[in-house]
């Protein structure tokens, strides 16, 4: 199996970040909101956290938000190395994520496209010229933006998104240590994500990332587990 990148979100503290970068992860996933996001922390917490996996992996900052200079204001006092932007289709358009592409030189652009059928091809070809990564996502109406959703989509789709681009995909949307191995072998992505499927719930609501389940992830990507 070929080194496929690993991507795992969402972090929640300087000391957890470290937990899964030591565990071989390539990307570690934060997300600097105030809006009610799975697992969302300050601008603060989250520059700590950028801070904290430096040299060790790639900081990937998430955004739901719509408006450019909220976006641009976020990633400059974040840090990350890479930009995750996943509000919902047609909020942040090709052109509108040139511009951010040209205020943040030397910070990656993530363009999240999600996977409700087959026109996800087309949307997914228009990013390509103004991203350094697209990642494939499942959406849940009761959450804001792409992603976040623990469930599958159309993997023939994502496949062919695959096939169609230049642009590493990274492949997200309720993959688990159960079936990213089946994932990898059906869609040949650049890289997998996970957010639900490796977390750990806390009692009264919210979550932390189940380090038991992340290296069980790790391990089945790598090809040293059974999937």
């Amino acid at each position: 199996m070929t080194h496929t990148r690993i991507q795992i979100y969402t972090m929640q503290s300087p000391a957890e970040a470290h937990a899964i970068a030591a565990l071989g992860v390539d990307h570690v996933g934060v997300t600097p909101s105030d809006r009610g996001l799975p697992g969302e922390v300050s601008i603060e917490t989250a520059k700590d956290i950028c801070e904290a996996v430096g040299g060790l992996a790639t900081s990937v900052a998430l955004s739901v938000e719509d408006d450019p200079e909220t976006i641009i204001a976020m990633v400059r006092s974040v840090g990350p190395d890479v930009l995750h932007l996943c509000g919902l289709p047609g909020v942040v358009g090709p052109e509108m994520v040139k511009e951010i592409r040209e205020e943040l030189q030397g910070i990656g652009i993530m363009q999240a496209i999600a996977v409700t059928g087959p026109e996800a091809v087309d949307e997914a070809l228009a990013y390509e010229p103004m991203v350094d990564y697209i990642l494939l996502d499942s959406v849940d109406p009761s959450i804001a933006g792409v992603g976040a959703a623990g469930i599958t989509h159309d993997w023939e789709v994502s496949a062919a998104i695959v096939k169609a681009t230049k642009v590493p995909v990274i492949l997200a949307g309720g993959l688990g240590p159960d079936n990213v191995v089946k994932a990898i072998e059906s869609v040949q992505p650049w890289g997998v994500d996970s957010l639900t499927r490796t977390n750990r719930p806390l009692a009264g609501g919210g979550f932390r990332k189940d380090l038991d389940a992340v290296a069980l992830f790790v391990a089945a990507v790598r090809g040293e587990g059974t999937g």
